[in-house]
């Protein structure tokens, strides 16, 4: 693998420079995760997320956390390495490493976030970062957790889907307790002003049929979740 050096490329600054913000965590990590960066992105890596990047040539422009999950020689790496880095108590912190670099990127102005590594065998800390997407849409902000398999998006209004072959399979899921109006078109099972509550599986397997799919809402959040087995 060539290493790749983005320090030349983004130097460090507290106001965006580039257009998204790409946080790598400390969940599952692989090589997909690296064709996720673009040049020109700003690449935060949260505490084990540092390491990796690192560790595949790639010089984050900031790291943080509380670096609990990397030993001594793991963070003086990464610290020599980063443009920047910011360390946490692990007791004296409300926030997951991943809210605090989520809430890092909107800090310094970023609006267009993906989350590599957010999606892992701990149940707990997914899930608790697939509700971080409410947290970037409250700051007017679009999130996008992904992992080898899935995709995962919150929409608050109508939105648009283009097909994806790497992702055959759309589901629909109500963050919120319930979403009104969902009106699907382009889809093999559409739906018309169909309200999905918290336990319903209706939204679950979808296919898009069309090139663009449509999503319509009246109120609620939805999470679309594009996946593969």
């Amino acid at each position: 693998m060539t290493a790749i050096d983005w320090q030349e490329e983004q130097p460090l600054s507290h106001q965006p420079s580039a257009p998204r913000a790409v946080i790598y965590t400390g969940g599952n990590l692989g090589p997909w995760s690296l064709s996720l960066a673009r040049r020109g992105d700003y690449l935060i890596g949260a505490d084990k997320g540092a390491y990796y990047l690192v560790q595949n040539g790639i010089a984050p422009h900031l790291a943080l956390g509380d670096f609990d999950s990397v030993d001594a020689d793991a963070l003086a790496r990464i610290r020599a390495e980063a443009l920047e880095t910011a360390a946490f108590d692990a007791v004296d912190k409300d926030w997951s490493d991943t809210e605090l670099a989520l809430r890092e990127a909107l800090a310094r102005g970023y609006r267009d976030i993906v989350i590599a590594g957010g999606l892992g065998s701990r149940f707990d800390h997914s899930l608790a970062n697939v509700q971080l997407l409410a947290v970037a849409a409250q700051a007017g902000a679009t999130a996008m957790l992904v992992d080898e398999h899935n995709e995962i998006r919150l929409l608050t209004e109508s939105g648009r889907l283009n097909a994806d072959e790497r992702y055959p399979y759309v589901s629909l899921l109500p963050l919120t307790p319930e979403v009104t109006g969902v009106t699907l078109t382009g889809f093999a099972y559409p739906l018309n002003e169909a309200t999905l509550r918290h336990g319903m599986s209706l939204g679950v397997s979808n296919l898009l049929t069309a090139e663009e799919g449509l999503i319509s809402l009246r109120s609620g959040s939805l999470l679309v979740i594009r996946s593969r087995d």
